[in-house]
């Protein structure tokens, strides 16, 4: 009777589990995303697939939110055949995490199965509660899967970082979460017959932003709403999805003109020198869904085309924030954007490298392939040598000021100004520098 009563309120505890966890892939081939580390050649496919030889071993998985941390945890103990233990970082003490290696200890005694220890948010250990894990971790008593939403670098003990593999997780790209989305409402939600429209299923994606156990806790209150309406009226669209997160979406077309629009208004406000529309365009393509690595290039994009040598140091700051968007994503990656756009902003404007790269293609198009002036051809061999290559070459660094005074253009094209600098900013010293070389190559052709 005990054993009936167990079955059924297990049955029931699953049947009223929230979808995230009814969703919860069982199988390593159900698993979406992460390809780095469960695709075929993944990092952690041989343990998956219980390859002879694959060990498990101690890990910390890094990630945001709702990537699959806990899931993967799971199938890893599942596949290896050990003892899956988890520990909660806010609610178990140094007493707890003994406890738990007293019954590791035990069970290895009695029947040799293995215990895997994991340990959600364990940047919230203390150093008292993640030294009590070193020997054990390390001995083999316990495998240590750690997850952490936060970077292990700073938030981990270094001693026990030192002993666990570091593996990263992405957030959930935009074919993972319409997976997802499809498998949940075709065999998870319990309100059947539901269908999303466009708007309805891009408005999803962006309020998911990578994240699975967000994406199907809308679903599922989207599906709460669309309960009560005839099966053919069971079509969960933006407005459904306002109502039922409490949360205005924004209209956002990623390949329409919303998506033009707004970059425009971006790229023209940092033009504009106005820092205030430049972060709000910015960020409004953020909030209704844009990568952020669309926003990042067009700003790197703009520090050259718009700036240039008036501010040489904007490009450096591009190409930080471009490597630092990439790295941290989505939402703290908006603080590197305000950041790039404020000062691009107010930065010093030249289109000068615009206007060169122009002028060079004009001249390409115009004369074709123009040969290189024979002094200075590449000249590796006696044979190239004794045809004049690199002949009556002068080496700069050998004259005053490190410069000689000649034309390095084809003969045909001798002359022209490609690269034409503001008197902006830094580039105002380049102008003057520029100036002066030309007048010395005419003093000198004069004589």
């Amino acid at each position: 009777m005990a054993d009936l009563f167990g079955k059924r309120a297990k049955d029931l505890a699953a049947k009223h589990a929230p979808l995230a966890e009814r969703m919860r892939p069982r199988k390593p081939e159900d698993f979406l995303g992460q390809q780095q580390l469960v695709g075929e050649d993944g990092s952690l496919r041989a343990v998956l697939d219980g390859a002879e030889g694959a060990r498990v071993r101690n890990m910390i998985l890094w990630g945001p939110p709702g990537t699959g941390k806990t899931t993967l945890a799971r199938l890893i103990a599942e596949r290896s055949g050990m003892e899956f233990e988890p520990l909660s970082a806010t609610s178990s003490g140094v007493k707890d995490i003994r406890d738990l290696l007293d019954r590791a200890r035990l069970r290895l005694g009695a029947d040799g199965k293995a215990t895997l220890v994991f340990i959600d948010e364990i940047h919230r250990f203390n150093k008292a509660q993640q030294d009590s894990l070193l020997h054990a971790a390390e001995d083999g008593l316990i495998t240590l899967i750690g997850a952490t939403t936060e970077n292990p670098s700073f938030e981990v003990n270094a001693a026990l970082l030192s002993r666990c593999r570091v593996h990263v997780l992405q957030p959930l790209d935009e074919n993972a979460l319409n997976a997802l989305l499809d498998r949940a409402l075709s065999e998870g939600v319990q309100v059947k017959g539901i269908t999303t429209d466009e708007q309805g299923r891009a408005a999803l994606l962006r309020y998911a932003g990578g994240d699975a156990r967000r994406l199907l806790s809308a679903i599922e209150s989207c599906t709460d709403l669309l309960a009560p309406e005839p099966a053919d009226q069971r079509i969960l669209t933006r407005q459904v999805l306002e109502r039922a997160v409490g949360e205005r979406m924004l209209r956002y077309d990623r390949a329409g003109d919303q998506h033009y629009d707004l970059a425009s208004a971006m790229i023209k406000s940092v033009r504009g020198s106005d820092p205030h529309a430049a972060i709000y365009y910015a960020l409004r393509m953020l909030a209704g869904g844009e990568d952020v690595n669309f926003v990042a290039r067009r700003l790197a994009i703009l520090a050259s085309e718009d700036i240039g040598n008036a501010d040489p140091g904007a490009l450096n700051l591009a190409a930080s924030a471009v490597s630092i968007v990439n790295f941290i994503g989505m939402p703290e990656a908006e603080y590197t954007i305000c950041q790039l756009a404020a000062y691009l902003a107010l930065a010093p404007k030249s289109n000068a490298a615009a206007r060169a790269r122009s002028a060079a293609h004009g001249l390409i198009r115009e004369h074709g392939e123009l040969p290189v002036p024979m002094n200075i051809r590449n000249a590796p061999t006696k044979m190239m040598k004794e045809m004049g290559m690199g002949k009556d070459y002068h080496y700069a660094h050998d004259y005053e000021g490190g410069f000689y005074p000649e034309p390095l253009l084809p003969k045909k094209i001798e002359g022209q100004r490609i690269y034409e600098p503001a008197e902006q900013g830094f580039e105002a010293r380049l102008k003057k520098r520029l100036d002066e070389l030309e007048e010395m190559i005419r003093q000198a052709k004069s004589k």
